[in-house]
């Protein structure tokens, strides 16, 4: 059995609240925008969640151990945002999601010995308007600087993804897991190059079970198993690679794990994601309002992340919403509604490569489709979560217009509550007065001046009116309202010319 480590208290959680969801619940679900991120198959991290779980067990792992082992595998990705734009600029403009994906069934370890298979997802993926020459050149730079950028990478994801998960309440050990889940057995991982049981045992399992999901997925059971028993000792803790061989002769790893694996009648994503909340190793998991909140500040700060371009975004957009809202008069009830849809309408981003979404010109047709997906996937994240039926379909609604000329399913104003013509509204001032790689932020005046042409056909007009009157107030308790340059200090950004106003992308 792996040694005990430091066990923490039992999560102390708020207490229960009638309509509020499970922690499991909101979990599970957001858990599929992080999966987003990392270009995995829908439902990776609630399938390593499984494995990892099976694993624990067969461990011998003790109760509070085996709730942090939970908590950790769902939020193993939460960090991976931060690291995007960083991974797209060392790629030359390359799709960082591809290479995400790409790059878990490789063997970065041995740059001395590339694949075939890497050596094409380099070719594919790095600086793909440049010629061959000037792409091989940095292909060969990529292969001298390959440990210093993983250093790098994995930092900020790890550094990044443990201060999320402290934020909303999980306990240290959870946070260690998340931190540790890139180190290596033999030390050759990131980001502290920790050997052998000095890795957090929680991190070694999750190692594991993210492996066996990838590459089942992507190759098969078979190989699976065969690649782990390969980097037995060198990536994995063998002792955890013992206990997934023990697992897998008596036929008890890969149950409803696969989509193959399940009823040919019962929806695979929903049979996988019921299993993990039934696993669920708490009995008082009711959230309150406030943890509740917490937990979508924090998803917001994952999607704002992304990008330095919407570093602010999704918070500033809220605070401007509030402001609408509270101007409107609506009811603390429906204010709350408009927070959280607020904070989370751009998850659908995370699927959008970083080179889409910094790209210095106008989208390309291929590229706009892409683009355009996001609310959809905003709206089909949330619905997964049975009492945010209402802020699925507020958040999924934000670049509709009254017009029926919106994305993504040109809904008119007979089907746009107050709520999401708030939301739109307030987008539109956050995207107007913030830099964007393509042309500098405007002034709140130049905002308004912008936005008025479309009312009231696109825009509604007492949403608009309140916007204009907070503006102009410039009250203290709207500091969103004035322009926010998002680059961080020291970052020397390309400003193109400004388009003009009407050809102005609001996304």
């Amino acid at each position: 059995m792996l040694k005990p480590y430091c066990q923490s208290a039992s999560l102390d959680l708020p207490s229960a609240e009638s309509a509020a969801p499970s922690l499991p619940e909101i979990l599970s679900a957001l858990s599929f925008a992080l999966d987003l991120t990392e270009g995995a198959v829908p439902g990776h991290a609630l399938r390593s969640c499984l494995l990892g779980m099976r694993l624990g067990k067969e461990l011998g792992f003790s109760p509070i151990a085996m709730a942090d082992l939970y908590h950790a595998l769902l939020l193993k990705d939460v960090g991976c945002s931060s690291n995007a734009a960083r991974m797209c600029q060392i790629l030359g403009g390359g799709d960082d999601r591809a290479v995400k994906s790409a790059i878990k069934l490789e063997d970065w370890t041995r740059p001395d010995k590339p694949k075939l298979s890497t050596l094409r997802l380099l070719w594919n993926n790095v600086s793909p308007d440049e010629n061959p020459i000037r792409r091989l050149h940095r292909i060969l730079q990529l292969g001298f600087t390959q440990h210093g950028n993983n250093e790098e990478m994995i930092q900020l994801r790890c550094d990044r993804g443990a201060s999320i998960v402290r934020k909303i309440g999980m306990s240290e050990q959870t946070a260690l897991a998340v931190r540790s889940l890139d180190e290596h057995w033999d030390g050759s991982g990131y980001p502290q190059r920790l050997r052998a049981e000095a890795i957090s045992p929680l991190a070694r399992v999750m190692a594991v079970a993210q492996h066996l999901d990838v590459f089942s997925v992507e190759q098969g059971a078979v190989e699976a198993m065969q690649v782990l028993r390969q980097r037995s000792g060198r990536w994995f803790d063998p002792e955890v690679v013992k206990a997934a061989e023990s697992l897998h002769k008596r036929a008890a790893l890969w149950q409803q794990r696969l989509p193959n694996g399940v009823q040919a009648s019962t929806d695979p994503a929903k049979a996988v994601r019921a299993a993990v909340i039934a696993l669920s190793p708490l009995e008082n998991n009711r959230l309150s309002a406030s943890h509740l909140d917490l937990i979508c500040e924090a998803f917001a700060e994952v999607v704002d992340a992304k990008s330095h371009f919407t570093f602010r975004h999704s918070m500033g957009v809220t605070e401007v919403a509030r402001n609408i809202g509270k101007a409107m008069g609506l009811k603390p009830e429906r204010m709350q509604l408009l927070n959280r849809a607020a904070l989370l309408h751009d998850l659908g981003k995370l699927r959008v490569p970083n080179s889409i979404l910094d790209k210095p010109g106008k989208l390309d047709d291929a590229q706009w489709s892409v683009m355009q997906q996001h609310p959809g996937l905003t709206r089909a994240i949330l619905i997964r979560v049975r009492e945010f039926k209402e802020v699925a379909e507020v958040a999924g609604a934000h670049h509709e217009k009254l017009d029926g000329t919106g994305y993504p399913n040109r809904l008119t104003a007979a089907r746009l509550p107050l709520e999401a013509r708030i939301l739109g509204a307030a987008d539109i001032y956050g995207a107007l007065t913030e830099d964007r790689p393509y042309r500098s932020g405007f002034s709140p005046a130049e905002a308004l001046k912008i936005m008025e042409r479309d009312v009231p056909g696109k825009l509604d007009a007492d949403c608009f009116e309140a916007l204009s009157s907070i503006a102009e107030t410039g009250r203290e308790t709207a500091p969103s309202l004035a322009p926010v340059s998002v680059a961080p200090p020291g970052r020397r950004t390309t400003i193109l010319a400004p388009a003009p106003p009407a050809l102005l992308p609001t996304f």
